[in-house]
Formats: C-alpha cells, structure tokens, sequence
C-alpha cells in the first residue's frame, strides 16, 4: 500500500469473495463463497440474451420481422446486430472475459428495446401498465450489467485494500 493506509479487511481476507461477503449472514456469505456462484450468476443474467440469440439465429427471418414490428429498419441489419450482441456480450460476461464490453453492448442493447418495446409514455390502460414494469425490468438489467463490470474490474478491491 503505497499511501500508508491500513486495510480494513483481516489479514488475509483480501481476497474479493472475503472481502465482498462481509456484513452478511453466515449463510449467505457461505453460498456466495462457492467457486459456481458468481460463474452461475453471470449465466443467469444473460440467459435470456442467449436464448434469443440463438433463437433469432435459428430463425433469422422471424427476427428480422421482430425488428421491423418495432420500427427498426432495415431489419436484417438490426437483427444480425442484436444476433452478435446478444452472444458475443453474453460470451463476455459468462466466461468474465472483455466484461467491460459484453455488458456494455448488452446494455445498449436493452436500452434501445426499453424505448421501442416499452414505450408507455405513449400508451393508456393495461398496456401502460405492462409497458412501464417491462420498462424498468430492463433498467434492472442494465444496473446488473453495471454491477457485474464493477466486480470484473477488480475495483471493489481497492476498496477492501484502502
């Protein structure tokens, strides 16, 4: 430690899962710690993502008309992109390599659906209300990809070190 400062984790305890784990109840702080549950959780984030990616690969014409229902055109092209996105960002995040960029353009992703697919500025009833919860389920989605940037970038460890 260059500025002199002591750490606040235990000696030995630096290390990222220790360090994260602290304050939560012993078994919560017990599961995380397994070797499977980050690598089982970056999975489940970006299982829907793989699913539609091979699903529009195995049906490409099917999505190119997904993305012209929801004014994307020409469709081919918005349909290969969401295709590369969808599996090379969930390749990223799955196997916590390039992280910074898989969920990065996963998150551009779901940005440019929550305003063409849950556009409930502009509608009324039911559908408002189903629009504005799918709206802000992708907002999730985007501070989970925040999230998971922040632990692949080893920056929550200064934390512990400082």
């Amino acid at each position: 430690m260059a500025s002199g400062a002591r750490s606040a984790a235990p000696a030995g305890r630096s290390d990222v899962r220790t360090g994260a784990l602290q304050g939560n109840p012993s078994w919560v702080a017990a599961l995380l710690a397994r070797s499977w549950a980050l690598p089982l959780a970056r999975l489940a984030l970006v299982s829907a993502y793989l699913i539609g990616g091979i699903d529009k690969l195995a049906h490409f014409h099917d999505a190119i008309l997904e993305q012209e229902h929801f004014g994307l055109h020409p469709g081919a092209l918005w349909a290969t992109l969401a295709i590369v996105v969808e599996l090379g960002g969930s390749f990223c995040v799955v196997f916590n390599r390039l992280v910074w960029l898989g969920a990065g353009g996963l998150s551009a992703l779901t940005a440019v659906a929550m305003l063409v697919a849950n556009n409930f500025w502009s509608l009324t009833g039911n559908a408002r209300f189903i629009a504005l919860n799918g709206f802000f389920e992708h907002l999730g989605l985007i501070a989970a990809f925040i999230a998971v940037t922040y632990l692949a970038s080893g920056a929550h460890q200064s934390h512990d070190k400082a």
